[in-house]
């Protein structure tokens, strides 16, 4: 277990200043990296230019600390990059549920990703196929070749697998050069590969090489996280019951599953802005995933162990990099890389899964006990207080008001500033 604690009692009553100062020592933060914290954005109009092309701004988005969480038995502060109200509450509250228990386990189960050759125009399909695998080795060494640093590693191209599909275009050969990314997301290197072996297939094959690019169903990335959570802090053996019974209603009705699914990617993609990564790319492989038996189910289970208490577990891909791309270059993506303290792509998936599964839990609890408006409800009437232009004590207090008279109103709002200002 590491020294440092992700328990800070009271965390959420503290200023935003006196949050990144005790972030400051947990993560071992310097002056700069505060400062950078501290402007919301971390990058100035030249270093967007940069980055993408007819920059001319940026937008930011609030990044918060959900605390609590042990995952692997090491203490986490976990930055989630999100504008929707409650997710990092929920998910502090979650992790401090399964804290009494262990916390989380999880693990990834690999770093392969996929790059995808398509073939066309074939006169035999049957004679290609043998010869691109009479070939394999070669074509695997000319695979490593194009992506020096990631083999060096010991990464790179591993394997070569054949897909005949017929379609009604026609018969098409796709050939998919499997790739352990180590620590990089991948996509470059498996389009650089596809690229780089296209033309070499061409003549294998004697047909046409049409899309050369990487697959974003990273089945060869999946991550699983479990947890487990005592009856009596959810709230009883009647509240582990529901949680069960509303599970079952997802793994049985597409309509509740993507709105389960859903939930649990407001945690997941909430870290993948924070450090930088492909939010498009997970959000896709997960959906995808969860699809893949033909019927469309949660990525999360939930079931009873001996004791009574609730066990549930997530199992989904995770396509992540802590090198390359936006977590090498961004300055405050490079700062929640430094706070989560993780060393390979491995262990931040399994930190998104485990956040993952907090969020889902969190939702569930709430939905089968006071239903989910109530917990967002004071975060909205906030919001709602401030754009009315409510400022300092005075939003806490117009914030009560509204939750009180159970009206919050934006025209409420500005009536109770003017009647306080009074």
């Amino acid at each position: 277990m590491s020294e440092k604690n992700s328990r800070i009692p009271g965390f959420y009553k503290l200023n935003a200043y006196e949050r990144l100062s005790k972030l400051k020592e947990f993560a071992d933060l310097t002056d700069e990296e505060v400062k950078i914290m501290e402007s919301m954005s971390g990058i100035d109009i030249d270093d967007a230019s940069n980055m993408i092309e007819n920059a001319i701004g940026g937008i930011s988005i609030p990044v918060g600390i959900a605390t609590n969480f042990i995952i692997n038995e090491n203490e986490y502060l976990v930055p989630l990059a999100t504008e929707e109200p409650s997710v990092i509450a929920a998910c502090s509250n979650a992790a401090g549920l399964g804290r009494e228990r262990g916390g989380f386990s999880a693990k990834s189960m690999g770093n392969i990703m996929r790059a995808q050759i398509q073939l066309i125009n074939i006169d035999d399909i049957s004679l290609a196929k043998k010869n691109i695998l009479d070939n394999k080795s070669k074509l695997l060494e000319l695979a490593c070749e194009v992506t020096p640093t990631l083999s060096s590693l010991g990464g790179g191209a591993k394997d070569i697998q054949l897909k005949e599909l017929d379609t009604k275009r026609g018969k098409m050969l796709i050939v998919e050069i499997l790739i352990d990314c180590k620590d990089a997301m991948g996509a470059n290197a498996c389009n650089t590969v596809a690229e780089s072996l296209s033309s070499r297939m061409e003549e294998i094959s004697g047909g046409k090489s049409l899309l050369k690019i990487v697959s974003n169903l990273a089945i060869g990335r999946i991550v699983e996280a479990s947890a487990t959570f005592d009856k009596e802090l959810l709230g009883g053996e009647q509240v582990v019951e529901s949680i069960l019974d509303a599970s079952e209603f997802a793994h049985n009705d597409a309509y509740r599953a993507v709105t389960s699914n859903k939930g649990i990617m407001n945690g997941i993609t909430a870290i993948a802005i924070a450090t930088g990564q492909d939010t498009r790319a997970i959000e896709s492989s997960v959906h995808a995933y969860a699809s893949i038996s033909g019927r469309y189910i949660p990525v999360t289970t939930w079931e009873k162990d001996l004791s009574g208490n609730l066990f549930g577990t997530i199992k989904i891909p995770i396509p992540v990099g802590i090198v390359g791309g936006t977590a090498s270059v961004h300055p405050s993506s490079k700062i929640c890389l430094k706070i989560l303290r993780v060393k390979t792509a491995a262990q931040l998936s399994e930190i998104m899964a485990s956040i993952g599964l907090a969020q889902n839990l969190a939702a569930l609890r709430a939905l089968v006990s006071e239903g989910i408006q109530e917990g967002h409800m004071k975060l909205h009437a906030r919001n709602i207080a401030i754009s009315a232009g409510a400022k300092g004590k005075l939003i806490e207090k117009v914030t009560e008001i509204m939750i009180q008279e159970k009206d919050v109103k934006f025209l409420r709002a500005k009536e109770l500033i003017k009647e306080l200002d009074k």
